[in-house]
């Protein structure tokens, strides 16, 4: 229970500020959601990447543009309720738009509103099948239930996507090690950690190193 608690206070992470400027960073944040104390652990960065792709794709489409922008300013604010309310606007008018439809669910799941967000990453998948992103994001949401094989479920779906996806190899780790997989779990994590120092980025590497470290503990208390 203590390494438990302890996995999941790593991943509680603010959220990036940028819009849409990752989910990692999150729109799934780099950094990790919290949602009712339980960890959302890389939805940060997802939205990171995510705005990024609301960037690149909005230049032929102005008024797409605005409008992400819009509710990427109210989420980066927390105000998770007001930007639910500017997406849906957006997807009314856009109701093909894989991202709007991601970063809709990252909204509702930082209302604790699990399901609803799902349904929102499922139509994501739906409209774009290889969105590695959105299977992360299911993942992450079962992982704050405690629902931890079907978050692994999701989680293997993002890296058949992208095995180089280093936070849902992170997020497959933590998964693995609760279902008492300890060799893979550890396996998952020192792949992520090498992408991580390969992508420079330290606070990433940090992270990982610091679980791996208690897991090490873990197996053996007479490592400080």
């Amino acid at each position: 229970m203590k390494l438990k608690s302890q996995l999941k206070s790593l991943f509680v992470q603010p959220l990036s500020s940028m819009i849409l400027s990752m989910i990692t960073a999150i729109a799934i944040s780099p950094s990790a959601l919290a949602v009712t104390g339980k960890v959302s652990p890389h939805l940060p960065e997802q939205v990171q990447q995510s705005q990024k792709i609301a960037q690149f794709s909005g230049t032929d489409q102005p008024e797409r543009s605005r409008l992400l922008q819009q509710a990427n300013a109210l989420y980066n604010q927390r105000d998770f309720k007001g930007a639910e309310e500017n997406l849906r606007k957006f997807l009314k008018k856009f109701p093909k738009d894989a991202f709007g439809h991601f970063q809709l669910g990252n909204a509702l799941f930082r209302q604790s509103k699990p399901e609803a967000a799902i349904s929102s990453y499922q139509e994501a998948i739906r409209l774009n099948s290889k969105y590695a992103l959105a299977y992360n994001a299911i993942g992450v949401v079962y992982a704050s239930q405690d629902r931890w094989e079907e978050a692994i479920t999701e989680y293997r779906k993002s890296l058949e996507i992208n095995p180089d996806y280093g936070d849902a190899l992170t997020n497959l780790g933590q998964a693995l090690w609760q279902t008492n997989k300890r060799d893979e779990a550890k396996a998952s994590l020192e792949k992520a950690l090498n992408i991580f120092k390969a992508q420079s980025r330290n606070e990433k590497v940090y992270q990982v190193e610091q679980i791996l470290q208690q897991m090490k503990t873990l197996d053996d208390p007479s490592v400080s």
